[in-house]
């Protein structure tokens, strides 16, 4: 290779054209963005979790359950883990 084959060539490209049916006039310039910076978390689900789950809010009751009954299953509080240099000087009890 030489440096004639490095040279990336260059390509004219054209603005891109607005369609004459697109009108922004009415529009306003980042209306939802303080409300999309405070909260967004998009979920991808599976074709057949999608069949199951039609909207958003039959998810989070589904969720809601779960989490309900993990809660009740492990209980509500976790015991904070010993680590390894606590075991050490307890003696390794």
């Amino acid at each position: 290779m030489n440096a004639k084959t490095m040279k990336r060539k260059r390509t004219k490209s054209s603005p891109p054209e607005m369609r004459p049916e697109y009108d922004f006039s009415g529009g306003v310039r980042g209306k939802y963005y303080r409300r999309y910076m405070e909260s967004t978390n998009v979920v991808v689900l599976e074709p057949d979790v999608h069949k199951k789950f039609k909207n958003s809010a039959a998810v989070n009751e589904a969720l809601r359950t779960l989490i309900r009954a993990a809660g009740e299953q492990q209980g509500l509080t976790k015991r904070p883990t010993r680590t390894r240099a606590r075991a050490a000087r307890a003696g390794g009890r």
